[in-house]
């Protein structure tokens, strides 16, 4: 009998946003895979979770898939983590899922954090209807999902990395306008979560008066 593959959300920052089910379930797994084992260790050391551990990552997601699909053929149960929130979100785990899916073998997410949703409904924007997009391409591709966010009549979720915050913004007034309703939520659940909310030039405006932003970055922007 075929096996479990376990997609285990944690938290994006505060320990406390664990929750019960996703404590026993790393329990119960035969193996963590972890998209870095070290960050994972310290979540395991604080729940006394002494399941094994496995790297799986970007890196070499391709290379194990097989693996990891065989172990769960032969009746595993396996725990997917990504190092913050739902792995699959902006996160390794798609490859995995796809596979074990296609595999045959059942497969179940677990319910909890992931950092767009608070940013998303704390941001004031409606949120009945929005587009998450993710990271924006580098290089190749972002002019193209600039015009289609300046274009969109709905609320766009981006993730952005502290060291690119600025140039994301300067863009945003670029292709949508300096009017362009946005918020930035930062450090979500942890002790200096801050949400930053106006026109898209006053943000930037902010952020350049502050030197930068620190910690992981939630943008959202208003049609």
């Amino acid at each position: 009998m075929a096996g479990t593959l376990f997609v285990v959300p944690t938290p994006v920052g505060n320990l406390e946003d664990m929750t019960l089910r996703a404590i026993n379930t790393l329990k119960a797994a035969d193996l963590i895979l972890a998209e870095d084992t070290r960050t994972t260790g310290k979540l395991t050391a604080h729940f006394d979770i002494a399941t094994p551990k496995q790297a799986f990552h970007m890196h070499n997601e391709h290379k194990v898939v097989e693996k990891y699909v065989a172990q769960l053929q032969g009746g595993s149960t396996i725990a997917l983590v990504s190092d913050a929130g739902t792995p699959g979100i902006s996160d390794p785990g798609f490859l995995l899922i796809r596979a074990a899916v296609k595999a045959g073998c059942e497969v179940i997410t677990l319910p909890g954090a992931t950092a767009f949703v608070p940013a998303l409904v704390n941001s004031g924007l409606p949120c009945d209807t929005f587009y998450f997009e993710g990271f924006l391409p580098p290089k190749k591709g972002r002019q193209t999902k600039l015009e289609q966010i300046a274009a969109s009549n709905k609320t766009v979720v981006l993730y952005e990395s502290p060291h690119k915050i600025e140039k994301t913004l300067a863009q945003i007034v670029e292709f949508c306008g300096p009017d362009r309703p946005v918020t930035i939520s930062r450090e979500i659940s942890k002790k200096f979560e801050e949400t930053l909310r106006g026109s898209a030039s006053e943000l930037l405006e902010q952020v350049q008066q502050r030197g930068g932003l620190k910690g992981e970055i939630v943008l959202c922007i208003g049609a």
